[in-house]
């Protein structure tokens, strides 16, 4: 039987493969491409998961990341962890969040769920916490941007689906959802005001 921590793990792992999935068989402009009103793109959200897993798993337990994120420095432009820079090829972003997701295995690893924990950007009220915590907030976080990361697939060539072996959605081909959305548009339309 698996540990609570061995759980928590392996769920966070199977979103980091959901993210990571999402930029499969795509070029730097695809990569890049600001796919959303506030600029969402792919390797945006990758560079800023892989920043807040050093973050919470790094700095917060006192293990502070061996790399610079000047990206997160107070002097840092607006949002700078949510774009990879025209320096910042998709090999780095990549090998980036390589490298936080093995130091985030390693304090993982080596601590108890019950190891304490200070979140600095939660505020001296809240920002005491623990390991535990630290594991659910980062699969929620995952997750979520995982799921940024989906739609923004979709629009960029239609690729959907929770990973490349399952794809969780009914097996019809391009008119049987083109029916689909048609159809679902004709509801929408009756609420129009």
């Amino acid at each position: 039987m698996s540990t609570a921590q061995e759980v928590l793990a392996r769920y966070l792992q199977n979103q980091r493969d959901a993210l990571l999935w999402k930029l499969e068989g795509l070029d730097e402009y695809d990569l890049r491409r600001p796919m959303t009103a506030t600029g969402t793109n792919l390797l945006g959200l990758v560079k800023h998961v892989a920043t807040m897993e050093y973050g919470y798993f790094g700095e917060c337990l006192g293990r502070p990341a061996p790399e610079p994120m000047p990206w997160i420095d107070d002097d840092a432009e607006d949002n700078a962890d949510m774009f990879a820079t025209a320096d910042q090829s998709a090999e780095w972003i990549l090998g980036f969040y390589r490298r936080a997701i093995a130091h985030a295995d390693a304090t993982i690893a080596e601590l108890d769920l019950e190891a304490e924990a200070f979140v600095p950007w939660w505020g001296p009220e809240h920002g005491r916490t623990n390991l535990q915590r630290l594991l659910v907030h980062m699969i929620a976080e995952t997750a979520r941007h995982a799921g940024h990361a989906d739609v923004v697939r979709e629009a960029l060539d239609g690729s959907a689906g929770l990973s490349s072996a399952h794809g969780n959605l009914p097996a019809g081909d391009g008119a049987w959802w083109e029916g689909y959305r048609a159809r679902l548009q004709g509801i929408a339309e009756r609420f129009r005001s």
